[in-house]
């Protein structure tokens, strides 16, 4: 029998009025200089200066770093460890959407550590080891969707060909998760949608995925049937707080799950993040229902659970027909060609989701010809 290990390590504090705990929790551990990374949206809103002004109302001094926006480069996180130093910062808080939060996770590794953060990407051939003695570091999410905030690797793009690369380390989880719903309730319908469904899509690869992990499909199962109640009326109703706690927390439980592995559906989103410079969220919206269309004759049972959970009978086809129809209602564009993507794209998306990892555990094998139909079928 194979022996396999499992791990869910990281401190939550959840709920309205979490974020409030974040300055006191540093200030009690001897805490002085947190380097605030966020990016360059969240920075222009109050938001952000309402929590900076508490952490000092905490006795703390903190620095703000705004040099993320878009796909996260390289370039984002070593201007990221500079400011860490010129700060003579001793801790990290990562505040923002999941963007912000992948940057953050690495700034302390890079302040702290020599080298350029590239080298630190699990599948360079002499990939750098990150030390135990990381700085502090917490995480404090303002969307919905990635789960960053609970997961021990950071999505990082090559400054020229945009290519996701992946610094994968336990050791760069933050040690706490101050998941506050609030912060989440300024999100625009658009990107509570999008967001949103990338919530979903973890949920659901995860659970379809055939690595044995039966922790995980339990949350997967769980996430799903949140988000399913939740999704709409986050979009339709902003300032609803169940409704924002809800997507929070199926956020936080696909993250989770997703330790066990996606599939072809996250392999079309990265390619389209990286031919088109998409929102993660919407690539995998857009790509969600053709992939799982062509994966349920796989594994129809585990269909039958995803339409259980979020409460509609007929199986893979029940449950593929109310993922359109949530989709038509949060506002998701029908198909790529709408989504502004150019067929001449097909053969360059093709040989990227083909050349990505996580397609390696999708319930059926995929194949370069398989992603030209799916790529095609979608437009």
């Amino acid at each position: 029998m194979t022996i396999t290990r499992f791990s869910f390590p990281t401190t939550i504090q959840f709920g309205p009025g979490a974020s409030k705990l974040a300055g006191p929790h540093l200030k009690e551990r001897d805490l002085k200089r947190p380097l605030v990374v966020t990016d360059k949206g969240l920075a222009a809103l109050p938001l952000l200066a309402e929590f900076v002004a508490s952490l000092s109302s905490a006795g703390l001094a903190p620095s703000v770093y705004a040099g993320v926006f878009g796909n996260p480069t390289g370039s984002q996180v070593m201007n990221g460890a500079a400011a860490y130093r010129a700060h003579g910062a001793d801790c990290v808080v990562g505040i923002g959407g999941g963007a912000a939060l992948d940057v953050a996770k690495i700034v302390g590794v890079l302040a702290t550590h020599e080298g350029d953060v590239m080298e630190y990407v699990w599948d360079h051939p002499q990939v750098r080891a990150i030390a135990e003695s990381l700085p502090y570091f917490v995480a404090l999410p303002t969307t919905s969707g990635t789960g960053s905030e609970v997961g021990r690797s950071s999505v990082i793009s090559e400054e020229d060909t945009h290519v996701k690369r992946v610094v994968f380390s336990p050791l760069i989880l933050a040690k706490v998760v101050f998941a506050d719903p609030v912060l989440t309730v300024g999100l625009p319908p658009g990107v509570t949608a999008a967001t949103g469904m990338d919530a979903l899509t973890h949920n659901v690869e995860s659970y379809l995925s055939p690595a044995y992990h039966p922790l995980c499909d339990g949350i997967a199962l769980e996430g799903t049937r949140i988000a399913a109640r939740a999704l709409a009326l986050a979009v339709r109703e902003p300032g609803n707080l169940g409704a924002r706690g809800d997507m929070m927390m199926s956020s936080m439980m696909g993250a989770i799950a997703f330790q066990k592995d996606l599939g072809a559906v996250h392999s079309c989103a990265h390619a389209l993040g990286t031919v088109c410079d998409m929102h993660h969220g919407l690539a995998n919206a857009l790509m969600i229902d053709t992939v799982l269309a062509w994966n349920a004759e796989a594994v129809p049972g585990k269909f039958d659970e995803l339409a259980h959970a979020v409460g509609v009978g007929g199986g893979a086809a029940g449950f593929l027909a109310w993922l359109t129809a949530l989709k038509q209602e949060i506002g998701i564009a029908p198909n790529l060609t709408k989504a502004g993507v150019d067929r001449a794209s097909i053969p360059k998306l093709v040989a990227i989701a083909t050349a990505d990892i996580c397609h390696q555990t999708n319930p059926r094998p995929a194949a370069a010809e398989d992603f030209r139909r799916l790529f095609t079928e979608a437009m």
